[in-house]
């Protein structure tokens, strides 16, 4: 005596979500990085300072977009980043993120809806690009 079980009906699934953080232009944010990627990110002021071992990155519509990172840990960071722009993402080439509070500027000549960056790895770099 065979009982009918109904068909389990799962809700589908989100695509998804890439990991890193997206900053929109105009904005700046501080974050800590885990696991290779940014934690605890929060919103700040452009003229924060980044605690010890946080990072800030700020991205402005300067000469197509600019971004300017501060690692104020002492490991030296190699990252991904792409520039976002109406639901498109491309990868775009930073250097190498310094260590100890010394700062890089990027700058594309596309202009960009904001940028996401990732996949942070520890290098012993010296912000060469």
């Amino acid at each position: 005596d065979m009982k009918f079980v109904p068909p389990l009906i799962l809700p589908a699934a989100a695509p998804p979500q890439p990991a890193g953080l997206t900053v929109r232009t105009g904005e700046t944010w501080v974050f800590a990085v885990k696991n290779g990627e940014p934690a605890n990110a929060r919103k700040v002021d452009a003229s924060a300072s980044p605690a010890r071992g946080q990072i800030r990155v700020s991205v402005r519509a300067l000469l197509g977009t600019s971004m300017v990172v501060t690692n104020n840990s002492g490991t030296a960071y190699t990252f991904r980043a792409e520039l976002l722009r109406g639901g498109r993402a491309m990868t775009a080439r930073p250097c190498t993120l310094p260590a100890n509070g010394r700062p890089i500027f990027e700058q594309w000549e596309q202009k960009a809806d904001a940028v996401r960056i990732g996949a942070f790895k520890a290098t012993d770099a010296d912000g060469r690009c």
